[in-house]
């Protein structure tokens, strides 16, 4: 439960100092969590994986990040996880744990990005570390669910 707090205390402060502290862009701001994300997801699926057997296919890796990854990172399961079999993956959380801070309803829609741009990059530093190269993009429209869409580029 502890590790919990500082999980969520340390990304609300990263999101904070970003944004508030080096007086840059939105964007900028985001790409730069979306990049600390991607570090930190390359590096701990290394350490996650270390003992585990290669995985078949594409979906049995998005398997393991809905269910293994999501429970070590964020205490529970994906909600839902789609595909269309052509590589994209849709990724539903019901309740995302670092939103459920911002009040429900859509006056703190235009915060979510900030909050989620972390979890974008780790999602592709796992997948990269995994051997999937892709784009991941995150939509809210109403607290605290989220979609985290994952785009494999192919060859």
């Amino acid at each position: 439960m502890a590790e919990e707090t500082v999980f969520d205390f340390i990304h609300m402060e990263a999101v904070s100092y970003v944004f508030q502290g080096e007086k840059v862009s939105e964007d900028e701001a985001v790409s730069k969590l979306e990049h600390m994300g991607f570090a930190t997801g390359y590096r701990l699926v290394e350490r996650l994986t270390r003992e585990s057997g290669r995985y078949k296919d594409e979906l049995d890796i998005m398997k393991y990040i809905c269910k293994d990854l999501w429970v070590t990172v964020y205490k529970k399961q994906i909600d839902n996880l789609r595909t269309n079999h052509q590589g994209v993956y849709v990724l539903h959380d019901n309740r995302f744990r670092l939103l459920t801070h911002m009040a429900n309803g859509k006056q703190y829609l235009q915060y979510a990005p900030r909050y989620l741009a972390f979890t974008c990059g780790l999602v592709r530093g796992c997948l990269a570390n995994l051997g999937v190269t892709c784009v991941v993009t995150a939509e809210v429209t109403h607290l605290p669910a989220c979609k985290f869409q994952i785009q494999v580029q192919r060859g």
